[in-house]
């Protein structure tokens, strides 16, 4: 049986794996000739981060999945660990690069440095968070939970329609961040260079 709750995690790891390696090319290349451009878009692509995953998508999982799995399944416990660990640092994470970011736009290249050395471990940490959570917790709820569990699970992600997964239009509040990111962002994830 399809669980809808799977597919909305897996779509929401694939447009955030997306967006992070839109970013990790724009970091990659530099500001060039467009400093206030590629700022632009990288506060608003952190941003994102900052109120989507962090604020809908991970605490469902602490919530709801991650408690299910551990508790049918509990030789899966030490990655639940590791996964809650980065659940409750990864709010931190964000702000913490954000800062570095515009530490680097406003004090210039002397904070260059800082900003790229934390934002690659930044986004190797979130990459590898997203395959544990793909490899291990997913394939495991799939075994072990019941259709009590999916039914509310899926109920509960479905609330979610994160308009980068190309599935849902944009949350009126939100409409000028997302056309913001699609316009200037680098694809996969926008329409900028």
């Amino acid at each position: 049986m399809k669980h809808t709750s799977l597919q909305i995690i897996r779509d929401e790891h694939s447009s955030l794996a997306a967006m992070l390696q839109s970013m990790r090319m724009m970091v990659e290349r530099g500001p060039a000739d467009k400093p206030e451009s590629f700022f632009d878009v990288m506060r608003a692509m952190l941003f994102y981060i900052d109120e989507f995953p962090e604020r809908l998508h991970h605490p469902k999982e602490s919530n709801l999945l991650f408690p299910r799995v551990a508790k049918a399944a509990p030789h899966v416990m030490g990655t639940v660990d590791r996964l809650e660990r980065d659940h409750m640092h990864s709010e931190k994470s964000v702000r913490d690069v954000q800062h570095l970011l515009l530490s680097w736009e406003l004090l210039g290249e002397s904070r260059h440095k800082a900003f790229t050395d934390a934002f690659k471990q930044y986004v190797d940490a979130y990459l590898e968070h997203m395959r544990l959570e793909e490899e291990v917790i997913l394939p495991e709820a799939e075994k072990v939970l019941n259709e009590a569990d999916w039914k509310e699970l899926d109920a509960a992600f479905e609330t979610n329609c994160d308009p980068l997964t190309g599935k849902y239009p944009p949350d009126p509040a939100y409409d000028r961040l997302f056309t913001r990111i699609v316009m200037r962002a680098p694809a996969p994830i926008g329409l900028g260079e």
